[in-house]
């Protein structure tokens, strides 16, 4: 049996979420996807307020995965700790509120998911990711894995996905809020894509209103990070998996305008 799962890329501000919500429903009922994770962590364009959160889930994601800003919003910290539907990266320390990983009941089986974080260029003072991941998946019993890699480095990125490559079903990066074309299978059998994009205003500098972020290389006094106005797109991709052996058959990039 084969099942396809919907990743989609950083939701950034009120744009983001309400192309998700109105357009989610149907995305998933033409790809037939029977599961999704929805990467939340900009929804505040910076963080993620508990609302925003509900927003998401309500327009159809199975499970939220977080980065750098998770902290953003000090909001979110009981909800991470109440919710386990919503994940902070795993490689953060072990004193924070919430979880990095999750195994979840699904008609076609558990499935798995782990939120990662990258460490270069990234001042979040984390743990080792791959040390980590090995340490997550040690204690799992579920043949279907995925990993969310949040991270800078387009290197640091592909190399999780060959460390994990026939150990999970799938790795996809996150972060850049730029969607990569390299979306393929690794020779062990994991799926893989290097980022998978942004939610949000099509119109930007990453969901940024394009005049502050030009304002910002022409030397103007950093200020708040405003949401771009106009219409949206979502950016996201679908793996088709196996779910006997929870390796990955295929792997397709979108782009929803």
């Amino acid at each position: 049996m084969t099942v396809n799962i919907l990743a989609v890329g950083d939701v950034c501000g009120k744009t983001g979420i309400d192309f998700l919500y109105q357009n989610l429903p149907t995305i998933k009922k033409f790809n037939n996807i029977a599961f999704t994770v929805v990467n939340g962590e900009n929804a505040n364009v910076v963080g993620i307020t508990p609302a925003q959160a509900e927003n998401i889930f309500s327009a159809g994601a199975d499970v939220i995965t977080l980065g750098n800003h998770t902290w953003a919003r000090w909001e979110i910290k009981d909800y991470l700790d109440s919710n386990k539907r919503i994940l902070r990266p795993a490689n953060f320390a072990l004193c924070c509120p919430g979880i990095g990983h999750g195994v979840y009941k699904t008609p076609f089986g558990d499935i798995a998911v782990i939120s990662l974080m990258g460490r270069f260029m990234l001042d979040s003072n984390t743990d080792n990711p791959f040390y980590v991941a090995d340490e997550i998946l040690s204690s799992l019993d579920t043949k279907m894995v995925l990993v969310d890699m949040h991270a800078e480095a387009t290197s640091e990125k592909a190399a999780m996905g060959f460390y994990l490559d026939g150990r999970v079903s799938a790795v996809w990066g996150t972060h850049t809020h730029v969607q990569t074309s390299d979306g393929c299978i690794l020779p062990n059998g994991t799926g893989f894509i290097t980022d998978i994009g942004m939610t949000g205003p099509a119109i930007s500098v990453l969901g940024i209103d394009p005049r502050q972020s030009v304002d910002k290389f022409l030397g103007e006094p950093p200020r708040r990070y405003e949401s771009a106005e106009g219409p949206g797109k979502m950016e996201c991709a679908v793996f088709t998996l196996d779910t006997e052996t929870g390796r990955c058959l295929k792997v397709e990039a979108m782009r929803i305008q």
